[in-house]
């Protein structure tokens, strides 16, 4: 390999930016309304165990990363890990299911701010619907014309965005009102427990830094470090927003303004600047989310699709471009539909449950694999209980709160399995034909 190619490489600045990007990708601004207002003062405490959830499941991508490497990803660790071929194609729909749910909770985020920061909130639900439908098919539009965005781009979104959560973060910890933060459990120890279940869909991403592992420089140095250190900064970053927003805000304005919470907490230290910083920042953030999610998501698709673990047609390609046009029409219209149809805790809960599950898988598979992988069995298995766990206590959660929703959730998962057994069905009974 030349010395060009070498420097052409991902190093483990790019990696920790990729995570980061990739999980302070809008999320933070609409589920911490959510987060506070189940785990109150315990705010903080559901963001790390999150992030000791995520730091259990990064272990086990990093390992299984390093032996397999292969752009799949989840899907292809899966494969190889595997009891029955069905539970691999049923776990890649899921992933699949659960890029689109957070693409939607970035939509349905983008069009919140957007009309927060517009200001006429006697009409903000039809306007939120408008703006969230048209950044989705403004960006369905871009990536069907063929325009990705620069890496450069991306690193700038990605330090603006952090930039913009640390002002806050440390700005606003010289404006703490402790009356606002004790007792820590006042909603109880299980609403930390149920917060931390429900918001976990804002560490999804640090995920996909394995899936670039071919351009990766010196991996066995730099994967594992970049998904750790990535993961370690978002949870610093989300610990401290969580902080000072519990701290600055009293429990009726974060019901008040659950969606929009951050922006609002940053009014009494911060003034209307601060609203509108965090209002901005949301913007740029979910906007960049949303462009790089609907990009990844389609590709994930056509690979699938290309190893025959989904129907043919979501492999289809412009012929003078290297566009899968149907994949990214399909993913876009169910995010249109979900975007203005479904609550914020529901588009929540659909997406922290999917990957709960997702990362519960890759933790068995951690597990199944472990001498072919090196890794200390004990790691995985920790990953695999704290998410099962995490999953259980949300559906619970919704059982007692949202049955309409939960009955909605399980239609889903009942819908992708048997999409996943139809399909294999009909795939076997081609290959005997």
């Amino acid at each position: 390999m030349s010395a060009k190619q070498e420097s052409e490489k991902l190093g483990l600045k790019e990696l920790i930016a990729m995570g980061v990007g990739g999980m302070v990708g809008g999320g933070i601004f609409s589920v911490l309304g959510l987060s506070v207002g189940l785990a109150g003062h315990a705010a903080p405490i559901t963001f790390m165990i999150g992030g000791v959830i995520a730091m259990l499941t990064g272990w086990s991508y990093s390992r299984l990363g390093l032996s397999f490497h292969s752009d799949g990803g989840s899907f292809t660790y899966l494969e190889h890990a595997s009891i029955h071929p069905n539970i691999a194609g049923i776990i890649g729909w899921l992933l699949l299911f659960g890029y689109i749910g957070t693409l939607t909770l970035y939509a349905y985020t983008f069009g919140v701010y957007g009309s927060a920061l517009l200001g006429d909130t006697s009409i903000r639900v039809p306007i939120h619907n408008v703006l969230a439908s048209g950044v989705l098919l403004t960006f369905l539009g871009v990536n069907l014309y063929g325009v990705g965005a620069a890496g450069k781009s991306e690193d700038i979104l990605v330090m603006v965005k952090v930039v913009i959560l640390s002002l806050f973060a440390f700005a606003g910890l010289f404006y703490l009102k402790t009356d606002h933060l004790l007792p820590v459990f006042n909603t109880g120890e299980i609403g930390a427990l149920m917060g931390a279940a429900l918001i976990f869909v804002a560490y999804e991403g640090f995920e996909l830094i394995p899936n670039t592992i071919q351009e990766m420089k010196e991996p066995e140095h730099n994967l594992a470090r970049g998904i750790m250190i990535s993961i370690l900064i978002t949870t610093v970053i989300y610990i401290l927003v969580s902080l000072v927003a519990v701290g600055n805000l009293l429990p009726e304005e974060i019901s008040k303004y659950k969606e929009y919470a951050l922006a609002i907490a940053a009014k009494p230290f911060l003034g209307e600047a601060g609203f509108m910083l965090i209002g901005l920042g949301a913007l740029l953030s979910t906007a960049s989310a949303i462009n790089a999610t609907l990009f990844g998501t389609a590709r994930l698709s056509m690979v699938m699709s290309q190893e025959a673990a989904i129907p043919k047609v979501f492999s289809h390609r412009e012929r003078t471009k290297d566009i899968p046009s149907v994949s990214l029409v399909s993913i876009t219209a169910i995010c249109l539909l979900a975007v203005n149809t479904m609550d914020l805790t529901i588009i929540s809960s659909l997406a922290s449950s999917t990957f709960l599950l997702v990362f519960s898988a890759i933790n068995l598979a951690a597990f199944r694999l472990r001498q072919r992988i090196n890794i200390n069995p004990t790691l995985p298995v920790l990953g695999l209980g704290f998410s099962l766990a995490s999953w259980v206590v949300l559906i619970v959660y919704l059982y007692q709160t949202n049955l309409q929703g939960l009955m909605l959730i399980a239609g889903a998962y009942i819908a992708v399995v048997v999409a996943e057994l139809f399909f294999s069905e009909r795939r076997i009974t081609t290959h005997k034909s």
